[in-house]
């Protein structure tokens, strides 16, 4: 039997109802972050500076002034990153409030709450990720839309990966 023929028989329907937890999204969120790659690479840079003027301090090249710089600076990143971003995000988004119920189908995925629906073909998703609590579907880099495992069987879940991976092909 095909691989297609036999996923469509698994996923002909899925369903899950499920509400956002805030310490949950703020986690999700974090993971969003870490996967980007100007995160990555600014993270990077700011070791990589933050090494360098240590040793260069510690060996008496420097005066103390760069290190602290550099250590402010890895800060206010990770404050930022850790806390300010993701709040933001959470606090502009309606979103993160509301009850849904999300199916998934062979066809597309379909997502509902008290305020109406929207309707998704798989080819509008470019790529998905999962994290400890939720499974990423990506629309681009930067546009996305989580689904939280919470209310999921562990046999929901490996039914979802296997559709998703069939459907969106993960990064």
């Amino acid at each position: 039997m095909p691989i297609c023929i036999f996923l469509s028989l698994i996923y002909n329907y899925m369903q899950v109802h499920f509400s956002y937890d805030k310490k949950k999204v703020y986690q999700a969120l974090r993971y969003h972050f870490l996967w980007q790659p100007e995160m990555r690479i600014l993270l990077s840079l700011i070791i990589v500076f933050d090494v360098v003027t240590a040793i260069l301090f510690f060996i008496g090249k420097i005066r103390p002034e760069p290190f602290l710089l550099g250590s402010c600076i890895w800060l206010v990143t990770i404050v930022v990153f850790w806390y300010v971003m993701p709040g933001t995000i959470y606090r502009k988004n309606e979103t993160f409030k509301d009850n849904f119920i999300i199916d998934f189908s062979d066809s597309r995925v379909y997502l509902e709450n008290s305020r109406g629906y929207v309707e998704w073909d798989w080819a509008k998703f470019t790529k998905f990720a999962e994290s400890p609590n939720f499974f990423h579907l990506y629309f681009s880099a930067k546009s996305f839309f989580i689904v939280p495992k919470d209310n999921m069987s562990d046999e929901f879940k490996f039914d979802l990966r296997l559709l998703l991976n069939d459907k969106i092909k993960a990064k």
